[in-house]
C-alpha cells in the first residue's frame, strides 16, 4: 500500500505540473524547425515539420520587416504574436526570449527560436523537453528538434543551411527538413510540414507582405509534399509574370514566362491552356490550336470556356479563327 500512495502521488505530482503549462490552446507540438534569413534579399522564414496534424498554425509565425519565431514542444502560441510585438518595439531575439520565458511555468518544457530582421538570433531548449533535443544557431539561422529519433538530426540540420547558401530562401528551408529527416527525423515519424517566409521590408500592404505561405497538414510525406507545393508556386510566380506581359502588351515576354511555367508543372492544364490562349491572341492560330485540341481531349470543358472568352475580351480573333480554336 505504501508503495501504491508514492506512486498515486507522483502521478498526481506530475499532472499538477502539467496543468501549470499545459491547456487544450497548447499543442504538443513535438518537431523539428528552422528559422532563417536571406542575407542577400533580407527574406525571412520558418519551416517545420512534426508527427503532429497541422503543425504549421501552432509553429511559424512572421512579419515582414520584423522577424519570425518558431514556438514548438508544448506549444504556446502566444509566443508567435507576443514575441514579433516585442520584436517590433526595438528588442533583440534575447531579450525578447527573456522576456517570454521570465513567468513561463512551462519554460522547461518549450523550445523557442526567435530571429529579427539584422539576422539576430536566440533560441531555447527547455531542459525537459523529450530526447533527443536540441538546437544550434549562427547569424541568420537556427535549427531545433525535440523528441528525435537520434543526435545526429540538430548537427544535420546546421551542415544543410551551411552547405545550400546558393539556393532560394525557401528551397535552402525545406533542404534542411530533408536534411533532419534523411538523419532519422522525429521518433514517432512524419505527418505535417510547413513553410512561411516573409518579405525583409513591410510594407502598406500587409495582406502582400507573406512572399510564401504552405502547409500540409496531413501527409504520409509532407516534406515530399511541401517540396511538390513549393515547385508549383514557382510554376505559378512565372505564370502570374506572363499574365502582367499579357496586360502591357508583351506577348514575347509573356510567352517566354509562360513555357517557364509549363517546364516546372507540365502536366498542369491550365498552364497549358493560358499558353495556347497567348499564342492565339498572337495569331499563332494553328499553333494554339494543336495544344488546345490535347487539353480539350483531356477535359473537354476547357473548348467551352475558350468559345466564353471573346464576349469579355480576352480572346480576340475572328469568327474563323475561334471556329479553328474550338472545333
Amino acid at each position: 500500500m505504501k508503495q501504491l500512495g508514492i506512486l498515486l502521488f507522483f502521478l498526481s505530482f506530475q499532472l499538477q505540473v502539467q496543468a501549470q503549462f499545459y491547456s487544450a490552446k497548447e499543442p504538443f507540438a513535438h518537431t523539428f524547425s528552422i528559422v532563417g534569413r536571406d542575407s542577400k534579399t533580407g527574406e525571412m522564414a520558418v519551416a517545420v515539420q512534426s508527427h503532429y496534424f497541422s503543425v504549421g498554425t501552432s509553429v511559424s509565425w512572421g512579419e515582414a520587416g520584423v522577424g519570425v519565431v518558431a514556438t514548438q514542444s508544448f506549444t504556446n502560441k502566444s509566443f508567435g504574436l507576443r514575441g514579433l510585438a516585442l520584436l517590433k518595439e526595438g528588442k533583440t531575439p534575447q531579450q525578447v526570449l527573456d522576456q517570454l520565458l521570465q513567468n513561463d511555468a512551462g519554460k522547461e518544457v518549450r523550445q523557442v527560436a526567435i530571429l529579427d530582421a539584422k539576422g539576430r538570433v536566440a533560441t531555447h531548449t527547455g531542459k525537459n523537453c523529450i530526447d533527443e533535443a536540441g538546437h544550434l544557431n549562427g547569424e541568420n539561422f537556427s535549427v531545433q528538434a525535440n523528441m528525435m529519433l537520434n543526435k545526429n538530426i540538430v548537427p544535420a540540420m546546421e551542415k544543410a543551411w551551411k552547405e545550400n547558401s546558393n539556393q532560394s530562401l525557401a528551397e535552402r528551408m525545406i533542404s534542411v527538413l530533408k536534411a533532419a529527416q534523411q538523419a532519422g527525423g522525429d521518433i514517432r515519424g512524419q505527418q505535417s510540414a510547413a513553410l512561411l517566409v516573409v518579405k525583409a521590408e513591410a510594407t502598406n500592404e500587409p495582406w502582400n507582405d507573406r512572399a510564401i505561405d504552405i502547409r500540409v497538414d496531413d501527409a504520409e510525406r509532407p516534406i515530399e509534399e511541401l517540396e511538390r507545393i513549393l515547385k508549383t508556386y514557382r510554376a505559378y510566380e512565372h505564370m502570374n509574370r506572363g499574365d502582367l506581359e499579357i496586360e502591357t502588351g508583351n506577348t514575347e515576354r509573356a510567352m517566354t514566362e509562360y513555357r517557364a511555367a509549363m517546364t516546372l508543372f507540365p502536366e498542369n492544364l491550365e498552364m497549358q491552356y493560358w499558353t495556347a490562349i497567348t499564342l492565339a491572341s498572337n495569331k499563332k492560330i494553328k499553333e494554339a490550336s494543336a495544344m488546345l485540341q490535347k487539353i480539350y481531349h483531356k477535359d473537354p470543358n476547357w473548348r467551352e470556356l475558350t468559345k466564353r472568352l471573346p464576349k469579355v475580351g480576352f480572346l480576340i480573333v475572328s469568327p474563323d479563327d475561334l471556329n479553328e480554336l474550338t472545333r
